[in-house]
Order: structure tokens, then C-alpha cells, then sequence
């Protein structure tokens, strides 16, 4: 494991919904420039860990440590403020913004304005199809547009750490190899991410860490190659 600091450290995390537990007591961390993933059946409580450690749902018990702070009780607006930034399953665009526009939502928080337009222009580079589509309504484009919109806007924020939920969903094989291109690339500049991925394969090959969460509860917790081999996690997770 990286040497390099705690970015994110949960301890005992719970949350409930109604009298329901989703999440049941979690431990999980990861170090700056890591890129881990969190892979499970559906309703195993992935969504509810990456909506709680961003703020958008409140914990029932444990704490939440990110970049050396307790964000349990942070108001939801802060997180972007302070590097913490979310691409949510369902992408989560602004349908009635044009392309661009969406994209500088991302940098509602900055004033930097010079810095802001590299930015605007490096995802640009990495996703040339919205330079195409820029002026266009971001409700008209494609699922796999729309992904990169909600990508793209995320690095507007210039986040420290990128929460990536479901980006494959409902995409086209090759849209989906493309979106994971990018990952690594913008894993590979030094932004540390939790991955949150239905095909547990590609997560795990695209990861350094993974944890594996079941019923509300981190079951496995390894490297990504450790898991890969593992015939417990390959049998119920990676279709092997």
C-alpha cells in the first residue's frame, strides 16, 4: 500500500433508512493518488456509503475523516468547496444547460478564471466528442455523453478526491472502455478516486485497492490483483 497520507478514513460508518441498516459498520481508507474500488450486488449499500461520504446523507453512527477533518456533520455545499467531489449513478446533468454550461458548474466555487479555461480545455482534450457538442443541450446527448459531461464537470472542481458511481451503467461496450480510459488517465495526474462499479472485473483491473461490501458490510478487503485471484470473490462477483 502507498506510503502517501490518509485521505479518507471511515470507522464504524452506519446508516440507516427507517428502521432499515444499509450500512452496518464499515471500515475503509484510502491514501492520496489511490485509485480503490468498492464493488457488490446490487442493494448491497455501495450508493449509500458514496452518497454519506459526500455529504448528501447523513450517518447514523461512526466518523468520517476526509483530508484530516470530520465531515460527518459538514453541510452538503462544503464538500465541493474543500476537493471532494461526486459523479452520481444516473450522471446527474442539468438538461436544459448546454454542454458547456454543465461543464462550468464544476467551477462554481472557483474564481480562477485562467485556470478555470485549462481545465475547461483539457477535458476538451480528453472527451473531443463534447468540444463537438459543446453549444448543444446536454439533455439531447447520449447516455455515454452525458457520462462525460458529468466526468468532465467533476474536474472542473479540481477535486482531490473523485467519488465515481456506477460509470459504466446502461453504456455501450466501447463507450464504457473509453470512460475507463479516462479514469486511469486522470487517476494516472495524481486525482485519488472510490469506484463504485457494477462489472467488478473492470473495476478491479482499473484499481490499486478494492473492497468487497455485502449486505452492509466490507466482507474483503485487498489488493485488486489479490481479489482478481480470489475464488470466493471470482465465483460471486466475476462471473468465473
Amino acid at each position: 500500500m502507498s506510503e502517501e497520507k490518509k485521505l479518507l478514513e471511515v470507522k464504524g460508518l452506519q446508516v440507516a433508512y427507517g428502521g432499515i441498516k444499509a450500512v452496518k459498520g464499515i471500515d475503509l481508507e484510502i491514501r492520496q493518488g489511490e485509485l480503490v474500488a468498492l464493488i457488490g450486488a446490487n442493494g448491497a449499500g455501495k450508493t449509500t456509503t458514496l452518497k454519506t461520504l459526500s455529504g448528501m446523507i447523513r450517518p447514523t453512527a461512526g466518523t468520517v475523516h476526509y483530508d484530516g477533518q470530520d465531515t460527518s456533520r459538514l453541510p452538503v455545499y462544503q464538500f465541493v468547496s474543500r476537493g471532494l467531489a461526486m459523479v452520481p449513478e444516473g450522471r446527474g446533468i442539468f438538461p436544459r444547460l448546454t454542454v458547456e454550461e454543465n461543464l462550468q458548474m464544476g467551477a462554481y466555487y472557483r474564481n480562477d478564471k485562467d485556470e478555470i479555461a485549462k481545465d475547461l480545455a483539457r477535458v476538451y482534450e480528453l472527451f473531443p466528442r463534447l468540444k463537438e457538442r459543446y453549444k448543444q443541450l446536454a439533455g439531447t446527448l447520449s447516455g455515454g455523453e452525458q457520462q462525460m459531461v458529468a466526468i468532465g464537470r467533476a474536474i472542473l472542481s479540481r477535486p482531490k478526491l473523485l467519488l465515481l458511481d456506477e460509470p459504466s451503467m446502461g453504456l455501450a461496450p466501447i463507450i464504457v472502455q473509453k470512460i475507463f480510459e479516462i479514469i486511469r488517465q486522470i487517476a494516472s495526474e495524481g486525482v485519488t478516486m472510490l469506484l463504485v462499479e457494477q462489472n467488478a472485473k473492470l473495476a478491479l483491473k482499473t484499481a490499486n485497492r478494492g473492497y468487497v461490501m455485502e449486505s452492509g458490510l466490507i466482507t474483503y478487503a485487498d489488493s485488486a490483483e489479490a481479489l482478481l485471484a480470489n475464488e470466493k470473490v471470482q465465483h460471486a462477483y466475476l462471473g468465473e
